[in-house]
C-alpha cells in the first residue's frame, strides 16, 4: 500500500471513528451513562474506548461483553448508514474487550485440557471475525491446531492437537481472519450483520 493510500485509509477511518463517536456519545446522553470517549486508529480498525474514572460512574453496567457487542453492533450499522461503507470498528466500555479477551484465553485453555483428556477436537461458540482471529492465536499459543467453520453468526473455531501449530505456521482461516482490511474478513462480519438483522 503507497503513502497516499494509507493516508487516505486513515483519513476514513477518523471519519468513521467520528461518526461512531457522535453516535455513542448521543446514546449516552439519551441512557443518561457519564464517560470519557477515546477514538484511535490502528491495525486498519477505528477503536472507540469509553470510559470513566468516577467511581461512581453507572458505566459499568454497560461493560458485559453480550451488551457492548450489542452496542458496536449497532454503532457499526450507525456508521454504515452515514457513510456508506461497512464498518470494522471495535468498541471498548470500561475495559470490556481486556475482559473478553481473557475469557477468550480461558475457553481455549479448558479446549486444550480436554484434548489432553482425549477428545479429538472442540468446536468453540459462534463469534465474531476479530475474536476467532483472537482465539487463533491463543490456540497457537498453547500448541493447537485451530480452524473456522460455520457461516455468520454461526461461524466458529474448532480447535485440535497438533497440526499446523507445531510447526509454527498459522493455518489458512487464521491468516484470513488476522489481515486487516481482507475482502474475506469485511465478507464475514457482514454475514454476521446480516444474520443480526434477520433475528431481529
Amino acid at each position: 500500500m503507497s503513502d497516499e493510500q494509507s493516508s487516505e485509509t486513515r483519513s476514513t477511518l477518523e471519519i468513521e471513528g467520528d461518526v461512531a463517536a457522535d453516535y455513542i456519545e448521543e446514546f449516552l446522553d439519551i441512557a443518561d451513562f457519564d464517560g470519557d470517549i477515546d477514538i484511535e486508529v490502528r491495525s486498519g480498525r477505528a477503536y472507540i474506548g469509553v470510559n470513566s474514572e468516577d467511581e461512581d460512574s453507572n458505566l459499568s453496567t454497560l461493560a458485559s461483553p453480550r451488551v457492548v457487542s450489542a452496542l458496536q453492533e449497532l454503532t457499526r450499522l450507525a456508521v454504515q448508514q452515514k457513510t456508506g461503507e461497512f464498518s470494522r470498528l471495535v468498541l471498548d466500555v470500561q475495559g470490556s474487550r481486556e475482559q473478553r479477551e481473557h475469557e477468550l484465553e480461558e475457553l481455549v485453555h479448558d479446549a486444550a485440557d480436554r484434548l489432553q483428556a482425549g477428545d479429538d477436537r472442540v468446536a468453540l461458540p459462534g463469534m465474531s471475525s476479530y475474536e476467532r482471529k483472537l482465539v487463533h492465536d491463543f490456540a497457537r499459543a498453547e500448541g493447537l491446531e485451530s480452524d473456522s467453520e460455520g457461516e455468520g453468526r454461526l461461524r466458529h473455531v474448532v480447535l485440535m492437537l497438533g497440526g499446523d501449530a507445531s510447526t509454527g505456521e498459522a493455518p489458512v482461516d487464521s491468516t484470513q481472519d488476522a489481515v486487516s482490511g481482507s475482502a474475506a474478513e469485511p465478507e464475514a462480519e457482514r454475514q454476521d450483520s446480516s444474520a443480526d438483522e434477520a433475528s431481529n
